[in-house]
């Protein structure tokens, strides 16, 4: 039997770790590098080392302050660092500085797009600040567990959002919005594979139109949108299936797997008093003055939605692909780069949104990882908009910059014979030439008295065409030719 969600209302609210990108650590001076050997980069410091006192990273504050700025949030004036205590083996001090009462970031909010063309705005409840664990590897130790403390230490950010969320895809568009925003303050590189952005995801089934929310469960580190999505729509099918089998949901953690596609138990979750907070005895509370508040919002750079209003005014675009190509800083990024070597805005946005960032999906990289840049796209780009490439001798050319066989897409071009034929006069021997052939067909055409079926029928002559001209006559040059010959 399929089950629906038609029964029950389903309740979301997410725990974003956002890794700043500090050159240092929140409390000492070692590196934050991504890739150094294992547990080089932990420091005394970083272990709590008898005889050793942190120090806060001014850097770190003046990030998570233009966070709060971008988020309409009000700026926590004084911060307090508290002790959060719990054993685990990547935990090298036996607990975790981070702040509770005291955060630096307040109630805020971000405004997400849906596919309907509506806007939600999903309430933050707080960011506070706080340091990251080691890292625990399992893949190449053999049935032990093996710990790499480099990361213990690194800045985070973690931002709590109220649970404002109804459907999975209300919490993909929130994470990619909230994805765009942090790598285009700057504040955090956004690679999600190397674990600089971490989801946690809070679920919760309740009777529709109840007021009572039921209990929660949190699937801890989900690192890819498509994982997310998976991972909500396993848990709230493992949750009704539970409800309506008459049983009850244990508040606990769950992992995702995402290759498997199933889910597990990691832990019963805690309360607060199970960690048992206290104010960290090495660390004074943090006072933000209005000097440095006003310091961080003149570093704030152009922010998503500004970017989307822009990109719609300066180069023509729908909203739709203002939004897609503006959510992302490096997209967006790409594009302009694209833009300004083509000729036709509209037309690189298309290839952007269509060709490129399909390869990127179906290759699974970023774009910084792509192997071709803006302005070879943009070359490409401007030779279809000048007719020397059609769109089929376009996409040769595409793959050729992309398999890394051609260095520009006129070389391309001049070196696969692409170069599309737009001479009038060959085009039109041409055209007299495949009609000679087709005197049913022409006759057809001119005995059918509806220009809309005069107007299909033309396909019917392009075929050949292209096949004469191997290709590379000019469409709607020989579209032009046809009508103008057949006399419709």
């Amino acid at each position: 039997m399929r089950r629906t969600t038609m029964q029950w209302d389903i309740v979301i609210g997410l725990e974003i770790h956002v890794q700043l990108a500090t050159k240092t650590k929140i409390f000492s001076g070692s590196s934050t590098a991504f890739g150094a050997e294992p547990n080089t980069q932990a420091s005394a410091v970083d272990l709590a080392m008898p005889g050793t006192l942190p120090v806060p990273n001014e850097q770190a504050f003046r990030y998570a302050v233009m966070f709060g700025l971008a988020v309409n949030a009000e700026i926590g004036r004084r911060s307090v660092f508290d002790r959060k205590n719990y054993f685990y083996p990547d935990l090298p001090k036996g607990y975790q500085t981070t702040q509770l009462d005291h955060p630096i970031v307040g109630p805020g909010y971000v405004d997400i797009d849906l596919a309907d063309g509506s806007t939600k705005r999903v309430r933050i409840h707080h960011a506070h600040l706080e340091e990251d664990a080691g890292k625990s590897l399992h893949e190449d130790f053999h049935g032990m567990t093996g710990i790499d403390l480099n990361r213990a230490g690194t800045p985070l950010i973690e931002v709590v959002t109220e649970p404002d969320m109804n459907s999975a895809e209300e919490a993909v568009a929130f994470a990619k919005k909230l994805h765009g925003l942090v790598s285009s303050l700057g504040i955090c590189d956004g690679d999600m594979s190397q674990g600089s952005l971490r989801f946690d995801v809070n679920i919760s089934l309740k009777p529709k139109g109840s007021n009572e929310l039921g209990t929660r469960t949190e699937t801890k580190n989900l690192n890819s949108f498509r994982f997310m999505e998976q991972a909500i729509a396993h848990e709230v099918e493992r949750q009704m299936d539970i409800l309506e089998d008459g049983g009850r949901i244990i508040q606990e953690t769950r992992l995702y797997n995402g290759e498997r596609g199933e889910s597990r138990s990691m832990r019963s979750k805690e309360e607060a008093n199970d960690y048992r907070y206290f104010p960290c005895p090495d660390l004074l509370p943090v006072v933000i003055d209005d000097d440095f508040i006003e310091g961080a919002r003149k570093l704030l750079p152009e922010l998503p939605d500004e970017r989307k209003a822009r990109f719609k005014e300066q180069y023509g675009l729908n909203d739709y692909d203002a939004r897609l190509l503006s959510d992302d800083a490096r997209m967006a990024a790409f594009f302009e780069e694209t833009a300004s070597h083509g000729k036709d805005a509209k037309l690189a946005a298309n290839w952007v949104l269509g060709e490129f960032s399909a390869r990127l999906n179906a290759e699974d990289k970023t774009v910084v990882q792509a192997p071709i840049t803006g302005a070879q796209l943009g070359q490409l780009v401007a030779r279809i908009a000048d007719n020397t490439v059609s769109s089929s001798g376009a996409k040769k050319v595409f793959e050729a910059l992309w398999s890394g066989s051609g260095d520009n897409a006129d070389a391309v071009i001049e070196a696969q014979g692409l170069k599309q034929v737009s001479d009038t006069g060959a085009l039109e021997a041409m055209v007299d030439e495949v009609l000679a052939g087709m005197p049913d067909q022409v006759a057809q055409y001119q005995e059918e008295g509806d220009p809309k079926k005069q107007k299909k029928m033309l396909g019917g002559f392009m075929g050949p065409l292209m096949k004469a001209s191997k290709g590379q006559g000019n469409p709607k040059l020989f579209n032009e030719i046809l009508v103008r010959k057949l006399g419709g």
